[in-house]
C-alpha cells in the first residue's frame, strides 16, 4: 500500500480580514462580516497550537511549510509569531525542516521583526504596484493617503536584514499600461523574485461584469509579453518572474507549482483566526466552510470529498475551447474565479483573461521550447 501524498498549502488568517490599510481592490476585506460577533479577531495560542500540531501531522514532504496571511498578518503582533516559531520546533518532527512564510503590506516592519524574520528565515511577500504614482493608485491607507514611502521603507529595511523577499504587483486597469516602467522600476530597487497577479473582480450583483480598475485581458497579454522580451535579453539567471517559472516548467515535463495552473485544485485552503476551514482564499464562505481544526485534523479537511471535489471540478468544467487549445499545458484553464465569460462557441466557463494568457504563452513558447530541446539534447 503507497503511502499518502499531500501537496498543500494552507493560508493561515490570524487577525482574519483585519488590516491597516484599505486598498481599493481588496477581496478579503468584507469578510469581516462572517464574524460580526468577533470583539477580537486574533488567533489564540489553543487555536494556534492545535492548527500547528494538526498541520505538521498531516505533512507528507520533508520540507514542510507555514504561510500567514491576511488581512495584514503582522497585525497579531511579533509576540504572536514568536509563539508560533516555538511551537513548531517543539513539535517538529524529526528530519524535517519548517519554513515560515508571510505575506504583508510592509508597513508595519521595523528593526525588530526584521531582525526577528532574519534569524528564524522567513519568506516574507511584499505587496507593491510599481512607482509611487501607480502603487498610490489604489493601494491606500485608512484615511485615503499614500502609503508608498511605508513600503518602501519597510522593503529596504528587508533588504538590509538579507531576508528572502518576493514582490508581489498586482496588475490593474491603470499600471497595466506601463509594463517597462513597472519591470525598471523593480529592477532598480534590486528585486530579484517577482509575480504579477491580474486583477479581476466583479462588480456586485453581476456575473460577469468586471470593475473599471480590473486589467483589461488583452492588454494583461501584451504588459506580460513586453516584460517577458526584455527578461529575456537582459536579466534570465538575475530576476525571477514566477509565471515565467511556471511556463518554463512545461520544458522539462514538471507540474506546475502555482495553484492557478495546476489541472486540478482545492490545495490552497484557508484557516480563519478561529480555526475554521475554507476551500479556497477566493471562496471563504458559507458555502465552502468544511469544518474547523478544533473537530476535524488538517488531513481530514484535506481529503474531504467536498474538498477534492472542489478541487477536482476546476479541470471537469473546462470548455471545450479550453480543453482544444494549443497552450492548455500551460495554462489549464487558470482560476476557476475568473471563469465567467463565454468562449466563441458560446460555451460557459471560459476564463476572463484568456486572451492575454494565451497571447503571452503562445509568445513564450518559442522560447519554452527551445530551453526544452537543449535540455533534452543533454541527457
Amino acid at each position: 500500500m503507497n503511502p499518502i501524498s499531500r501537496e498543500f498549502q494552507v493560508f493561515v488568517k490570524p487577525v482574519g480580514a483585519r488590516c491597516n490599510l484599505d486598498c481599493q481592490y481588496c477581496y478579503y476585506l468584507e469578510k469581516d462580516a462572517l464574524y460580526p460577533f468577533s470583539k477580537l479577531v486574533l488567533m489564540s495560542e489553543k487555536v494556534l497550537e492545535r492548527y500547528i500540531i494538526r498541520h505538521l501531522e498531516a505533512a507528507t514532504e520533508q520540507i514542510i511549510g507555514f504561510s500567514w496571511h491576511g488581512g495584514e498578518p503582522t497585525l497579531a503582533g511579533i509576540g504572536f509569531f514568536r509563539k508560533a516559531v516555538e511551537i513548531q520546533k517543539r513539535h517538529q518532527p524529526s528530519g524535517t525542516t519548517i519554513i515560515n512564510g508571510i505575506q504583508t503590506n510592509g508597513t508595519l516592519l521595523n528593526e525588530e521583526w526584521c531582525d526577528f524574520l532574519a534569524k528564524e528565515k522567513f519568506v516574507v511577500g511584499i505587496s507593491m504596484d510599481g512607482p509611487s504614482d501607480m502603487h498610490d493608485r489604489f493601494r491606500l491607507s485608512k484615511d485615503q493617503g499614500s502609503t508608498f514611502s511605508r513600503v518602501l521603507r519597510g522593503y529596504r529595511m528587508l533588504q538590509k536584514y538579507r531576508i528572502f523577499t518576493e514582490i508581489l504587483c498586482v496588475v490593474n486597469a491603470y499600471n497595466v499600461n506601463f509594463p517597462l516602467d513597472v519591470y525598471r522600476f523593480f529592477k532598480e530597487l534590486g528585486v530579484h523574485f517577482l509575480t504579477f497577479l491580474p486583477l479581476v473582480e466583479l462588480l456586485p450583483g453581476t456575473v460577469s461584469t468586471v470593475s473599471e480598475r480590473s486589467v483589461p485581458a488583452g492588454n494583461f497579454g501584451v504588459f506580460l509579453n513586453t516584460i517577458f522580451d526584455e527578461w529575456a535579453e537582459k536579466d534570465i539567471g538575475t530576476v525571477k518572474i514566477q509565471i515565467f517559472e511556471e511556463a518554463a516548467r512545461t520544458a522539462f515535463g514538471q507540474d506546475h507549482t502555482l495553484c492557478i495552473f495546476k489541472k486540478t485544485c482545492g490545495g490552497v485552503p484557508v484557516i480563519e483566526h478561529n480555526g475554521d476551514f475554507y476551500s479556497c482564499d477566493h471562496y471563504v464562505d458559507a458555502a465552502h466552510k468544511l469544518g474547523n481544526i478544533s473537530r476535524n485534523t488538517l488531513a481530514q479537511l484535506l481529503d474531504h470529498p467536498e474538498q477534492k471535489s472542489f478541487g477536482q471540478a476546476k479541470k471537469e468544467t473546462l470548455p471545450r475551447y479550453c480543453r482544444e487549445c494549443e497552450v492548455l499545458d500551460m495554462c489549464n484553464g487558470e482560476c476557476p474565479k475568473n471563469r465567467f465569460i463565454t468562449a466563441p462557441s458560446g460555451e460557459a466557463g471560459l476564463n476572463y483573461l484568456c486572451e492575454g494568457y494565451k497571447q503571452f504563452f503562445k509568445h513564450c513558447r518559442p522560447f519554452v521550447d527551445a530551453v526544452s530541446a537543449q535540455w533534452n539534447n543533454q541527457l
